[in-house]
């Protein structure tokens, strides 16, 4: 039995994660400070006996005994990590030193959840590893776009300098289950909005495209990543290659849904991506990864999760 820490292990995919390292047989210790992680997503955790919940912010240094770290900890959404700029570069910098020295001084694995955001609004399609990206350093989304960048650039220096045993993985698009209704995200944005018979809001002309990769084949992949041999850090892209536009999904959410809604157009903001697609070809090679779940499969479990949650909410 290894026991392991889940930073922002109460979030939407940390609780996924935790549930996962459980099921496995694990010990987990899930570290949050609850700003926008949920006690309701770990809630049906707490009964078990190898599960720990630490309310925490890793921007403060932390002392526990364990085998590996999963950092996970950071708002995500553009509407939170924008809500406190400051507070969202600390997590990713200092927070990711916080965890890193923890690791050195364990000897502990380490895995740095990065982000697809560190390509910015990219000049090459789809995004490979090696691409550095075209990221505005002074924008609204610099936060957290460049905390991700600086906490990669934490992660391998600690792995280069203080030999700790690190992974890094890009994750693109996620949704699933326990995403938050008021994430700002495409799909909860337009689920919610599809299954409350309001306008669906596309910024821009509904051309930009995404690529969505659901949660229980994202948690696979970093699992995966994490016990893979050592002599494969990473980066490595985390994501489904199955791309479309973003008016499309739009109209794929009414469908499902049965919705009444109509599609309403706003300007698009400041450094959003045009386009997000993964090159997955390392992820194939070196860990033997590819997603599993169909968009309109994990889409239709999603809808179901936040109709229960809405209609719970009006009651």
């Amino acid at each position: 039995m290894k026991k392991i820490l889940v930073t922002g292990g109460s979030g939407f995919i940390g609780s996924h994660l935790c549930e996962r390292l459980l099921a496995e047989g694990n010990e987990v210790v899930c570290v949050d400070n609850f700003f926008t992680g949920s006690k309701e997503n770990i809630l049906h955790l707490l009964n078990n006996p190898f599960f720990e919940v630490i309310r925490h912010d890793i921007i403060k240094s932390l002392l526990v005994e364990v085998d590996e770290i999963y950092n996970f900890a950071c708002p995500a959404s553009p509407v939170h990590y924008q809500y406190n700029a400051i507070k969202t570069i600390k997590t990713n910098v200092l927070g990711t030193i916080n965890m890193l020295g923890l690791a050195k001084r364990l000897r502990a694995k380490f895995l740095q959840a990065s982000t697809s955001e560190v390509y910015g609004d990219p000049k090459e399609h789809p995004q490979k590893e090696t691409y550095w990206g075209h990221v505005n350093p002074i924008g609204i989304r610099s936060c957290y776009d460049e905390g991700k960048r600086v906490a990669e650039t934490l992660t391998m220096d600690y792995h280069r300098q203080n030999k700790v045993n690190i992974k890094i993985i890009r994750i693109f698009n996620t949704y699933g289950p326990r995403m938050a209704l008021n994430d700002g995200r495409v799909v909860s944005n337009f689920i919610v909005q599809a299954l409350q018979n309001e306008d669906l809001t596309v910024y821009g002309d509904g051309s930009q495209t995404r690529s969505f990769c659901y949660v229980s084949d994202l948690v696979d992949g970093a699992i995966k990543m994490m016990n893979t041999s050592n002599d494969f850090i990473g980066p490595v892209n985390l994501g489904n290659p199955v791309e479309i536009p973003i008016i499309e999904f739009a109209e794929r959410i009414i469908r499902l849904t049965g919705s009444r809604s109509k599609i309403l157009f706003k300007e698009l903001p400041q450094d959003d991506p045009v386009q997000r697609k993964p090159d997955i070809s390392l992820a194939k090679e070196k860990l033997d990864w590819e997603p599993s779940v169909g968009l309109e499969q994990g889409l239709m479990k999603t809808i179901e999760y936040f109709d229960k949650k809405i209609n719970f909410i009006k009651k």
